[in-house]
């Protein structure tokens, strides 16, 4: 569970949210309490992302001690020791560094820290739902080798093992085989989308078969939250910002069983991170009334 205490007297001038996300790494910050310019950055390995941000703080004249709070919004991080050990490697760049899952922050940022259902689908997939306890559970969100079921890859992965024949392979194996296969895979997911819009037999399969999986996965969350019907749901990911995979997904769920009341996410993850480090940052010290008062003070 996610626990940000708000700090006391006010906080720090400064602080950060990133959203670590499969193709992009965005960061927002706040300067007392109004948005920076944002930074943008195609993705890079969790492992190095420190050198990332380090280069960040350079250019933009941070420092740890203007820093009060950075949010941290990492895709490949569930656990409360994966989040431990990624807010240490970044402990150089804030006086607090709070680290959580990207899957988390989406759904704090669509729903408003509310209890419901978010279903997340862009480079990857997953679903996730808080209860009103705060109580968290996720259904897929396995990576690429093992499932991302109705993820942009997948999209394309099926469309890939669907129309890959004899000499047609060679395209195929270009994709594999070059720079960040798993990215340039995804990029498939909106012609896949747009061929069965068209009315593509083989691509409408493959879509209908993606948004099955992600309604089957919501209602399984749903179930073992104990959500109240209907359920609160809400969507991420470049995959559902296109309004007739939404459309397809909607009717899924309720072709799943799972009665729902749809709403639209209120703001992006790397805003939630900001909003969540705006909570998180240490509070700024009292000043003292004079120097003499200081000095009593410490006697």
């Amino acid at each position: 569970m996610i626990r940000i205490r708000q700090g006391q007297c006010g906080g720090p001038d400064l602080v950060v949210g990133a959203d670590l996300g499969a193709t992009w790494v965005r960061v927002q910050a706040r300067r007392r309490g109004k948005p920076l310019a944002p930074f943008t950055s195609r993705a890079a390995p969790v492992s190095e992302i420190g050198k990332l941000f380090h280069a960040l703080w350079r250019r933009r004249g941070w420092t740890s001690g203007r820093v009060g709070a950075l949010v941290v919004a990492s895709r490949g991080v569930w656990t409360a020791g994966e989040r431990r050990a990624l807010a240490y490697r970044l402990g150089g760049l804030a006086r607090r560094v709070v680290v959580l899952s990207d899957a988390q922050a989406a759904h704090l940022g669509a729903l408003g820290g509310r209890p419901g259902v978010l279903v997340l689908s862009g480079t990857g997939s997953i679903v996730i739902g808080r209860s009103p306890r705060g109580r968290w559970a996720r259904a897929g969100g396995l990576g690429p080798l093992l499932g991302d079921e109705g993820s942009g890859f997948w999209l394309g992965q099926q469309w890939l093992r669907l129309t890959t024949r004899g000499e047609d392979f060679h395209p195929a194996r270009r994709l594999v085989t070059g720079p960040n296969p798993v990215m340039r895979i995804a990029s498939l997911a909106p012609v896949v989308i747009r061929r069965a819009r068209a009315g593509d037999a083989r691509a409408r399969a493959i879509v209908r078969a993606g948004q099955a999986h992600l309604a089957s996965q919501a209602a399984d969350v749903a179930k073992r939250l104990r959500l109240d019907r209907p359920v609160t749901l809400s969507w991420a990911g470049s995959v559902l910002d296109d309004r007739w995979f939404r459309a397809g997904l909607k009717r899924a769920v309720r072709r799943a069983g799972l009665p729902a009341r749809w709403q639209p996410p209120r703001e992006a993850p790397v805003a939630a991170a900001a909003r969540l480090a705006s909570l998180a940052a240490p509070a700024r010290p009292r000043r003292t009334a004079s120097r003499g008062a200081g000095r009593a003070r410490r006697t």
